[in-house]
Parts: structure tokens; sequence; C-alpha cells
């Protein structure tokens, strides 16, 4: 039986699309929106899917759960495009009718088109047209190539997501686990006073970059999540945001054009993650800084030896700033499940690298693992 040419026609069509949607995700991954796109919406139907059967399970595994994502959806994707290749090359072979016999049903040329694409070289059956030839050669230059660019996509991918986790375990120590703006700016305060921080935001303007253009590039990335449940790429971006802006409204003796400079660069980030993700930026209560913790937060950071500046001026600035970018990592948080830090450290909370398997007493740990760093004065 011949396919009507419609099929056969639209079959030629999403092998076309599979690849180009290949092409440009693996290949050529530079814009930040496209018309057409298969990808975001395998990811938004089965992420979505997938955050609807972890909130059925008890919270405390959700974060295990979700993280298991990102490499399983990856695996999915790549499987995804290979069997929309795979049954869509069977198509226009059944819509030819030129293979050898026993090759005239459907599950016949879906067999060959599979053998074909994955270069098994069964020999069982055979193109018996020159275009059903043609099409043969085609399918198996187009397997080959496909597996090629997955091998080599992945090592680069990994890389990014190295690269990525290096800079966040490094926070750790730098801005308390979850980092925090306010541990961020009091660990800072050192011997060289304003230019260890001046030097940190410098750093983080680079990183902000980096994230930007490698998960532009492989927005998957976001769905990978850090090996530690208080650290995650989002809560790295929110605690640069927040110091920078902070260090902007006044801090006396800082590097304010340094911190416009990373601002720009994370909010940069974040708002175009919204734009890859199809985001829209949200308002959420309660409010993350209310004037009791900004009031803490500024005598916490003078008993630290720095001195921020007060004031009504200052305080509508600030609010000014974190209406640019808090909407956005709003919608990040609730779309990827992943938590917002706070201002301010929690008193009681110690360091990753201070506690282990054998430790679960924040106390203890200190005693273990003694750290001037790990001293808040908040």
């Amino acid at each position: 039986m011949n396919l009507p040419i419609p099929i056969s026609t639209l079959a030629a069509f999403l092998i076309f699309l599979v690849l180009w949607e290949a092409f440009e995700t693996i290949v050529f991954p530079r814009r930040v929106t496209r018309r057409i796109r298969l990808t975001r919406l395998f990811y938004r139907l089965t992420w979505n899917t997938w955050k609807r059967i972890v909130n059925l399970v008890p919270e405390n595994h959700h974060d295990n759960l979700l993280s298991i994502y990102g490499p399983i959806s990856l695996l999915l994707l790549l499987t995804f495009w290979a069997s929309m290749l795979v049954v869509n090359f069977g198509l226009i072979y059944w819509g030819l009718a030129s293979l050898s016999e026993g090759g005239n049903s459907f599950a016949a040329s879906l067999y060959f088109s599979g053998s074909t694409f994955f270069t098994l070289g069964l020999g069982d059956l055979k193109p018996l047209s020159s275009f059903a030839r043609f099409i043969t050669v085609a399918e198996s230059g187009t397997g080959l190539g496909f597996l090629a660019i997955v091998i080599g996509y992945l090592p680069a991918l990994n890389q990014s997501f190295s690269r990525r986790e290096v800079n966040i375990s490094l926070l750790d120590s730098r801005a308390g686990s979850p980092p925090t703006a306010a541990e961020m700016l009091r660990r800072h305060n050192d011997d060289h006073g304003m230019e260890s921080i001046r030097q940190l935001l410098h750093e983080w303007e680079r990183w902000s970059a980096e994230l930007l253009e490698s998960h532009l590039s492989y927005p998957v990335l976001a769905y990978f999540r850090s090996q530690h449940d208080n650290q995650s790429w989002l809560a790295a971006l929110t605690s640069i945001l927040d110091a920078s802006a902070f260090v902007m409204v006044g801090l006396e003796g800082a590097c304010a054009r340094q911190a416009q400079l990373t601002f720009a660069m994370a909010r940069h980030a974040i708002v175009d993650l919204c734009l890859i993700f199809r985001l829209r930026p949200i308002s959420l209560n309660p409010d993350r800084l209310p004037p009791t913790t900004l009031a803490n937060l500024r005598s916490g950071l003078a008993v630290s030896g720095l001195r921020p500046h007060t004031g009504k001026e200052a305080d509508l600035k600030l609010i000014e700033l974190r209406s640019m970018y808090e909407p956005y990592l709003f919608a990040l948080s609730e779309h990827f499940g992943l938590k917002l830090p706070p201002w301010m450290p929690d008193p009681e909370a110690t360091d990753n690298w201070q506690t282990s398997e054998w430790v679960h007493d924040a106390k203890k740990a200190k005693r273990i693992a003694p750290h001037a760093g790990a001293r808040r004065h908040f």
C-alpha cells in the first residue's frame, strides 16, 4: 500500500525539522529565542510531568528526585530525536513501497529504517529503486553523523557543568552555605579592605558571563543540580546580585563601578534565561528583605567593620535595584524548584566543608573544623 503523497512529504519535513533542531541545539546553539522549538516543547512537557510526579512523594525526597531529571532528560531527548528520524525514514520507505519482498508493511519498513540508521547492514531487506537507494545512503550518513555529534556533545556539556560547579563550590567558604550577600561582604572585609570585595565582584562578573554563555548554548544545564541541596547556580546568582545591589546603594570604600558591572552581567544572565524558558517575571510574598532584616544586616556589617549607608534615599534605591532582578529570580526559582537564599545567614548554619557523614550536630562540626570565617555576627 502506498502512503498518500502529503504524508510522505510530512515525513520528509519532520526529518528536516529534527535535523535542524539538533543542529541548533548542539552545533549552533547561539540564539536566545526561536520560532519553532521541538526541544522546548519536549522539556516543557516532560519537566512539568516530572514535577507533578515528584510532588506526590514526601518533600524531603524532592531535591534528590528532581536532580535525576537533568541527566535522564538528556538521554530521553537524544532517544526522541533518533526515534523521530527512524520513524519518519520508515514512513518514506513505506510510501515508496520499493523494498525487497517482505518489506511492504510499515513494521518491515521501520525495521529496515532502524537497521540503516544505526548502520547495522543486515541485508535481509534491500531497496529496489534508485530513489530508495539514495534515501538509504542518506539515512545511513545521517545516522553516522548524528552519533558522532552526540559523542562530541556529551563531553562539552560535562565540561561546562564542571566549570560551573567548581565556582559554586568555591562560594561555599566565601559566602556560606547557602551563600548570602551578608556573609559574602563580611568574609571579604579583610586586611586589604574593599579591594577584596572589588576582586570578588570582578571574578563573579566573569562567572556570570560564563554561565550565560553555557546555559544559552546548552539550556539543559539549568536542570543539572549541584551536589549539595543548599547550593545551586541560581543561589549563587542571587547572592551575587544581592551583594552587588547592596554595594551600589552605598558601602563606604567599596568599588561601586565594579558592583555595577557585576550587577549588569548577572541580571543579563537571569533575564536571558527567563527568555530561553519562556518564563514571565513574577512578584512573590513575603519580602526577601523587610525593613527589620535590612536594619539587622546593616548593623551586622557595621560590627564587622564595614560602613553601609543608611537613610530613606538608600532604602529606596535598594528597593529599585531589587525590583530589577528579584521577579526574574522568583520565576526561575518556581520553574526549577530551586530555593532562593536569604540576605542574611542562619546563625546556626555551618558551611558544607565543615560537616561530614559522621557529624550531624552543628556545634560539634565547629569544634572539629574551627574557622574564623564561619563565626557569624548576625
